[in-house]
């Protein structure tokens, strides 16, 4: 592609310039021409089959110039081929060889009488085409001043039985215009040539970007023509379906997707959209159909579990952001009046010590009302997630050292592999989760040491942060329940910490999991992996 977009400047201080290959086929095409021109003059004079007045002055003349000029018209061609010498010097030499082969023929055939003076028309055309420029209309000046030197030599010796100092005069005109002409026909050519070059690289460097795209997509996509070939499949497809190889139609797909899409065809619909219970995970798909010209393709989208989850939820955190905001509005200002007459009638001081305990019953419920309003408003007001690289190892390196500071105390033991782990999360939200994680497991389980363990380890190829802590662990009985908002065994929790957690996780595309160790309790945060890049659809 870089010796494609290489140019010349065949005129120097000109503003032409001409794609290198280009160029060089130009000259060849002009090279040939003077092989073809040479060869049949020679062929012609010599066979005496051509006109009579080849040679009529100077016969030795004629024999000599076609002779040298058919020569060096062959001898230039392997040159051509070398591309050595330069663009330049080949260039010019060509453009020489013309006026000074043909400039001898004129003389020898009777002058311009004889119409040969139109040969070099075709010499200053390419001149405008090879050169360009300033240096074009040298080569038109040159070859008018050479015509007109013809038609002085001739007069001078007599040689001719009639002068045509007019016809040379309007010859030499007719170069210039010839020179000009081409010229601006060359230009407009070099502009169109330079535009469709440019939109050549931008076709290119589109289908590149959407292949790119296409290949580094989360959502698998997998196109079918009419015939059921697969004209499209992306990595994310073949991961998903657990494909080893790209399929060539739809029986190398998976029989539950063929059988998916026979079921949409017999519907006779135009989207379709089912959930694929495979041996690892349900897949969710869609498909539709995609009219083009001539032939109707059918595109499917594959989905994974977590990115189909982390939609679902995001719809339904704006639908509750919707709703809880209203109902905190007109809960809270109630509230506020019943904090501020309990506070009054606890600063009264005619109270008796039992309506003062009956007091702050009721300031400590309200306390704990607005923080459950507190957390659900925290939910319902959750920004998508703001996804970024991570470098785990020394994020949670920072994230132990801020914890610290907020409890006032090394309550942290962190574990971290040789290896630096790189995950995509956003920093605020997995930071909150493992927050809570972390406060709830010095409440419940901290060590012999009052310490609990926050670990970094692999799950598979993603990166999973662990918190262990040797608390008694979660009964069997309330482990189905444990993620479920308002669900709490403490009397001063509000049960919306884990089932919060568990939502920004699923915002991350993480997962959230809980496991009974032979010690404690085991919360695990499983990240989506940063080098392995993806796309979102």
């Amino acid at each position: 592609m870089a010796d494609a977009e290489a140019q010349v400047q065949p005129c120097p201080g000109s503003g032409y310039r001409i794609a290198a290959d280009h160029a060089w086929r130009l000259l060849l095409t002009f090279a040939i021409y003077q092989v073809t021109l040479s060869t049949l003059l020679l062929v012609l004079f010599v066979s005496r089959l051509g006109p009579t007045h080849l040679g009529k002055t100077d016969a030795d003349l004629f024999l000599t110039a076609t002779s040298i000029y058919c020569l060096a018209a062959w001898a230039s061609l392997p040159l051509l081929f070398w591309r050595r010498p330069g663009y330049l010097w080949q260039s010019s030499a060509h453009l020489l060889l013309d006026i000074a082969a043909l400039i001898p023929v004129l003389y020898a055939c009777g002058g311009l009488g004889s119409g040969f003076g139109v040969l070099l028309a075709v010499s200053v055309a390419a001149a405008a085409l090879l050169i360009g420029g300033r240096c074009a209309l040298g080569y038109a000046a040159m070859a008018g001043l050479a015509v007109l030197g013809v038609e002085l030599y001739g007069d001078w010796h007599n040689a001719f039985n009639v002068s045509h100092y007019t016809y040379a005069g309007m010859l030499g005109l007719a170069y210039f215009t010839i020179t000009l002409l081409a010229t601006y026909l060359a230009g407009r050519a070099e502009q169109s040539e330079a535009l469709a070059s440019r939109r050549q690289v931008d076709l290119v460097n589109l289908q590149k970007l959407n292949e790119f795209i296409v290949q580094h997509l989360q959502s698998g996509i997998v196109v079918l023509d009419s015939e059921r070939r697969v004209r499209l499949f992306n990595e994310a497809a073949m991961r998903l379906l657990g494909l080893s190889r790209p399929p060539r139609d739809s029986g190398d797909l998976p029989g539950l997707l063929t059988a998916a899409l026979r079921e949409w065809q017999a519907q006779d619909s135009a989207f379709y959209t089912a959930t694929l219970m495979t041996d690892t995970e349900p897949l969710h798909i869609r498909a539709s159909r995609l009219p083009m010209q001539g032939e109707t393709l059918t595109m499917v989208f594959i989905e994974d579990k977590a990115l189909h989850q982390q939609r679902v939820q995001e719809s339904k955190l704006a639908s509750l952001g919707r709703l809880t905001a209203g109902i905190a509005h007109e809960i809270r200002n109630p509230l506020g009046a019943i904090s501020h007459a309990a506070q009054l009638l606890e600063e009264s001081g005619n109270l008796d010590p039992q309506d003062l305990r009956l007091v702050g019953i009721v300031r400590k419920h309200v306390r704990r009302v607005d923080e459950t309003i507190g957390n659900v408003l925290q939910l319902s007001r959750r920004c998508p997630a703001r996804r970024e690289r991570l470098q785990l190892n020394h994020w949670l390196e920072k994230f132990r050292h801020e914890f610290h500071e907020e409890i006032r105390r090394d309550a942290l033991r962190l574990q971290l592999p040789p290896r630096t782990l790189n995950a995509l999360a956003d920093p605020g939200q997995l930071k909150q989760i493992l927050a809570n994680l972390c406060h709830n497991a010095l409440k419940y389980g901290p060590g012999s040491d009052g310490r609990i363990t926050v670990r970094l380890c692999q799950e598979g190829r993603r990166p999973c942060i662990e918190v262990i802590d040797e608390g008694p662990g979660i009964p069997d009985e309330q482990l189905a329940r444990v993620f479920e908002p308002f669900f709490t065994t403490s009397a001063s929790g509000t049960g919306l910490g884990l089932y919060i957690a568990r939502e920004l996780a699923q915002l991350n595309q993480a997962l959230l999991e809980y496991d009974n160790g032979l010690r404690g309790s085991r919360f695990r945060i499983i990240l989506t992996n940063a080098d392995q890049v993806t796309l979102e659809l």
